[in-house]
């Protein structure tokens, strides 16, 4: 897992990512990244090493929410599994890594609350843009997601990247403030991801 920060000239973002290749590509929510589009902001990856490197945008699909990003100048990183959503069951243990509020590598745990939930969320960076609609048909869990932990891996309990995190169902604060946990996470199936990389990887804008 690693944490991607994305800075324009509105300020900074923070999300998370997955590490699908040893020479830097990194996947991703599209409404990570969607704000360092055509040039208009710079994007840096943060390792759990701590060591940071530039990113650049390789493909998105905006109407799944899911993009891949390069890391440059990198080598032999270690990479994730992934797994078969479609084996995933109600009730099963699983666990979220992220940067919730730009905390790395925080982990929580839960269960699978329910398949095929429809999510509809903004492809855009929400802080910044509306962006797009996207409805998809998600895992829900009861692990804590919170802003930061999208783009970030659903574990199972072999450690098998199970789902991309993506969204949270949330009251605004009562302060006004960013909502955050309140048990209700989202993820992209990886079984759907698995469809759309090859295009992602091959440089796929849409």
């Amino acid at each position: 897992m690693v944490q991607v920060t994305v800075t324009t000239y509105q300020g900074k973002s923070v999300g998370s990512g997955v590490i699908l290749s040893p020479d830097g590509k990194i996947l991703t929510n599209n409404h990570v990244v969607a704000d360092a589009a055509d040039g208009n902001g710079q994007i840096t990856v943060t390792f759990n090493d701590g060591k940071t490197a530039q990113a650049a945008i390789v493909g998105t699909d905006s109407g799944s929410d899911l993009a891949v990003i390069k890391a440059q100048n990198v080598s032999g990183l270690p990479t994730a599994t992934l797994g078969d959503s479609d084996k995933v069951q109600i009730g099963d243990t699983v666990i979220a890594i992220g940067s919730p509020d730009g905390l790395q590598s925080t982990v929580t745990s839960g269960i699978v609350s329910a398949l095929n939930r429809q999510v509809t969320v903004s492809s855009g960076q929400s802080r910044f843009a509306g962006g797009n609609q996207v409805t998809y048909k998600a895992i829900q869990t009861d692990a804590s997601l919170n802003p930061g932990n999208s783009g970030g891996p659903l574990l199972n309990a072999q450690g098998q990247v199970i789902g991309i995190n993506s969204a949270i169902y949330s009251p605004t604060s009562a302060f006004g403030g960013q909502g955050g946990s309140v048990g209700l996470g989202f993820s992209i199936p990886v079984n759907q991801v698995k469809t759309l990389l090859t295009k992602l990887e091959g440089g796929q804008t849409s």
